[in-house]
């Protein structure tokens, strides 16, 4: 008997995308200031194409909406529109600081909030507040660029656009009948104090695919009656749109050269002509009711506390009635949404618990995009095109890559494009929802149109060739063990073909960044932007080599994770004994070089002060440690697995090879932990921490005034606010404990890993400790925290640690999330409509967990949804 609920059901329909998958919130929320629209001379990105440009401009490679949903291939797009009248532009796409005008780099300034979604999306709902007043975003550009980098941002509730909340808010939601049957509802309530003037525009668009591609023919949208409209493309065929009553107008999607380029247009009514027809009056719609851009206008008149919703349908066949039983599949798709998660997340955990697990895995799925770029053609143009003229042909060495797809992003605002590593912790959280996408995401960055020939995975569009941390590894193992304990069978195929990929990436690492060939590795600022004194992509003069703590125990790591994989594979292929031997060597290896660096035979390690710190090499061979306490010095703790005995029991060759090294090379095994005895369970443990070295990082790792603060680990010790590290060469270079914002233009200076809390580097720290304790049980115990007497065991460390990072969405004891503590008007508190919305930060303040950088970042800040339940799982272990 089956007994996957209806989504679970759904989600098994093999080629997602031609199924369950086809339609989903796929549009990005920002396409303005991309690398990829930038056809700009120099570089510059953030001003070639900016939000004022964005409603005239028509995109090469992608496109954006408040709330909106798009095929797969992004063909046709939908989304809401609105305006309250008193805005000089319709409120199509969020506004936001590009990273040159925020005080703190790019921000979005708007208020929403993806609040739930299943996988497949059949059913979505989105929550955007829209003020009544004029949006302010004169004074937001002026306020936040007159402040300085010690200065808080201005915000959109910092301005007078809520006061008295006067303001909409404005409910998106997508509910589906079928595969392609798209079920639309704009749900608009007047949360002021008086009646109140709204105007709603759904549209559906053609993406702009025809301009840049003679292949396709121009695609059409013409009204087939007053309450209906069919488009025809030669790339996704007939889908009918059915709306209720309203005014249908219909444009172009193309630029308004004349506007822009002061140059004549190519067609008579552009991207821009809904806009200026709405709110300036003017002819700028077809009158002959065709084009590729349409929207239905509705105009909407609330009194206070009253709603109105807006009916759209969206299907590939024709249908006498369209709503007959339009309400009754919403209901139908709202309930089996609460029915998934039901299964998903336990109902015995607190109320709050399941609210933000829930929201977290909503925000993840809301943050899904097509993404499409061709760097061939973006450097010379596609076939007929002019070759474009840049000084700076950025990404030149990836001249291979060709993206077209749905993939996972940090943030549709902030960061619409991917990040290798962000990617890799997304899907450690995707699996618990939807290992099929998980898998399917993993693999699909290590495709030759993404990974580079020399085995290098794409770390973003801004620089392809920069360094993320080596943790694809680390995330194909997560999903594979994860998927297999919900499932019952281990997905081996997935795993082989993620395996002989990372064996490229791994080969990459070894030949790239461990040129000398020591098994010490560099890799410059690894995803953790200003941690160091100093850029460590572009180190002072006279430095010739890093050996980096980070990057060397990332690669640690990384052997240990294909060990484990060639152990799994071997089960069933003895060729994998091969690669086992090979990794476990690696490892030891790398074990060793940690310890023995250039001709002073100096360790990473330093034993005075108990800590792992980068080591520099300068022209004149001498070598030194930078005494910085940071999240550099406590990744080695991530190289740690444990391996039951009865893994190695068959692979004999294995086992003759490594008593062998034991035997030969004791000085290698004597550096890990004891790999020859096994615990009372059979279980070995690999690690770079013996438990000396293990248990006076975890002195430092659970100090409150160095590393633990009340809300999660921070990424520098509180030790440097008052005892800054100083290096002194070719300048001064200086580090110093900085709670919240970055006061550094270092990176862009929109985020900073000196002080605040980072979700992810806090999940691997409780993970590795639970690993820890796996082997060493429950009679290891340490102080919680460092001073207090107060012994627990790693398991307790680890629950304790993930309880402070849940209090980050727990209200305080003024009621308001932890998060919300800059919240001085207490919106978040007292309005109930602003009170259980959930924003997902990209970092947090160390002493007060405030939330900082991009706030939809639910992309790896959604791990709090995998600490919920992981704590739950573990709490009553002791």
């Amino acid at each position: 008997m089956d007994n996957k609920n209806a989504e679970e059901q759904r989600l098994a329909v093999p080629d997602s995308y031609k199924n369950w998958k086809r339609w989903g919130p796929y549009l990005a929320e920002r396409q303005w200031g991309t690398v990829r629209e930038d056809y700009s001379v120099n570089g510059e990105a953030w001003d070639f194409i900016d939000h004022e440009k964005a409603r005239s401009n028509a995109y090469r490679w992608g496109e954006e909406g408040i709330g909106g949903f798009c095929d797969s291939r992004e063909i046709l797009c939908l989304a809401p529109v609105f305006w309250n009248g008193k805005d000089t532009i319709l409120k199509e796409r969020l506004f936001g600081l590009t990273n040159n005008q925020g005080n703190h780099g790019e921000d979005v300034k708007e208020l929403y909030f993806h609040q739930v979604s299943t996988p497949t999306h059949s059913y979505s709902k989105y929550l955007y507040k829209y003020p009544q007043k004029k949006f302010p975003y004169e004074d937001l550009l002026l306020k936040n660029k007159s402040r300085s980098r010690e200065e808080n941002e201005y915000e959109l509730l910092d301005t007078k656009a809520f006061k008295k909340n006067k303001y909409f808010d404005c409910f998106i939601e997508y509910a589906k009948a079928d595969v392609g049957d798209i079920l639309m509802k704009i749900t608009v309530v007047n949360r002021g104090p008086k009646k109140a003037k709204i105007h709603v525009l759904p549209q559906l668009w053609f993406r702009n695919f025809w301009k840049h591609n003679k292949r396709f023919e121009r695609p059409n949208m013409k009204a087939t009656s007053d309450n209906s409209v069919l488009s025809r493309s030669i790339r996704n065929g007939r889908y009918y749109l059915y709306h209720e009553d309203g005014e249908q107008l219909f444009c172009d999607n193309e630029t308004n050269n004349k506007l822009i380029y002061d140059v004549p247009n190519e067609v008579p009514y552009v991207k821009d002509g809904i806009n200026d027809h709405v709110v300036n009056g003017k002819a700028t719609v077809n009158p002959e009711k065709n084009g590729t851009k349409f929207a239905v206008w509705h105009k909407l008149k609330l009194k206070p506390g009253e709603e109105k919703s807006i009916k759209i349908r969206l299907r590939k066949r024709k249908l006498e009635n369209p709503w007959a039983d339009f309400d009754e599949i919403f209901d139908q798709r709202i309930k089996e949404c609460e029915e998934f998660y039901r299964d998903i997340i336990k109902a015995d955990l607190p109320k709050s618990h399941q609210t933000i697990a829930k929201s977290a895995f909503s925000g993840l799925l809301w943050t899904k995009q097509f993404y499409y770029y061709d760097v061939y053609k973006w450097l010379f143009g596609g076939p007929g095109e002019a070759k474009p003229y840049r000084t700076n042909a950025r990404n030149f060495n990836w001249q291979h890559l060709t993206n077209r797809h749905v993939i996972s992003m940090p943030d549709k605002w902030e960061y619409p494009w991917y990040a290798a590593w962000d990617l890799a912790f997304h899907m450690a959280s995707f699996v618990e929802i939807d290992p099929y996408f998980a898998k399917e995401q993993l693999l699909l960055v290590l495709r030759e149109s993404y990974m580079h020939p020399n085995g290098q995975i794409p770390a973003y569009e801004w620089n392809f060739s920069d360094v993320n941390p080596p943790v694809h590894s680390y995330a194909v193992w997560t999903v594979y063990e994860k998927d297999k304990e919900r499932s019952g069978k281990g997905d081996t195929g997935f795993l082989e073909k993620a395996y002989q990929k990372l064996l490229l990436n791994f080969t990459w690492w070894v030949n790239q960044k461990d040129k000398s060939g020591t098994d010490l590795f560099e890799g410059g600022f690894l995803g953790l932007d200003n941690i160091g004194v100093f850029d460590r992509n572009h180190m002072p003069h006279g430095i010739t080599r890093m050996q980096q703590a980070d990057a060397t125990s990332w690669m640690a790591m990384f052997t240990l994770n294909m060990l484990r994989m060639a152990l799994e594979l071997a089960k069933t292929n003895k060729t994998y004994e091969e690669s086992v031997a090979k990794f476990f060597r690696h490892f030891l290896n790398i074990a060793w070089a940690m310890h023995h660096i250039g001709k002073k035979d100096i360790s990473l390690w330093d034993e005075e002060d108990n800590f792992y710190y980068d080591v520099i090499e300068m022209a004149n061979g001498a070598t030194d440690r930078l005494k910085v306490r940071s999240l550099v010095g406590i990744i080695p703790l991530f190289a740690v697995e444990i391996i039951h005995k009865d893994l190695f029991e068959e692979l004999k060759e294995f086992k003759i090879r490594a008593a062998d090294i034991v035997r030969t090379r004791p000085d290698l095994a004597s550096l890990i932990s004891n790999i020859e005895e096994t615990n009372g369970e059979g279980n070995y443990l690999f690690s770079i921490m013996r438990g000396f070295r293990l248990e006076h990082l975890l002195k430092r790792l659970l100090d409150e005034d160095e590393f633990l603060s009340d809300y999660g680990i921070r990424s520098l010790s509180k030790y440097h606010e008052k005892h800054p590290f100083v290096f002194q060469h070719y300048g001064h270079h200086q580090i110093q404990y900085e709670s919240g914002e970055s006061r550094s233009s270092m990176f862009g200076g929109n985020s900073n890993w000196r002080g605040p809390i980072w979700m992810p580097l806090n999940y691997m720290i409780i993970q590795s400790l639970r690993k820890y304790y796996t082997f060493y049980g429950p009679t290891y115990v340490y102080e919680f925290p460092t001073g207090s007497k107060n012994k627990l065991n790693l398991n307790e460390i680890a629950n304790e640690l993930s309880k402070r990072l849940i209090n980050l969405f727990e209200p305080n004891k003024e009621g308001k999330f932890q998060y919300h503590s800059g919240d001085k008007r207490n919106v978040f508190t007292k309005d109930e409509h602003f009170k259980n919305q959930h924003f997902f930060y990209e970092f947090f303040d160390g002493d007060n967990g405030k939330g900082l950088g991009a706030s939809h970042q639910t992309g790896w800040t959604a791990l709090i949804a995998n600490l919920i339940m992981d704590l739950d799982a573990n709490k009553g272990i002791s």
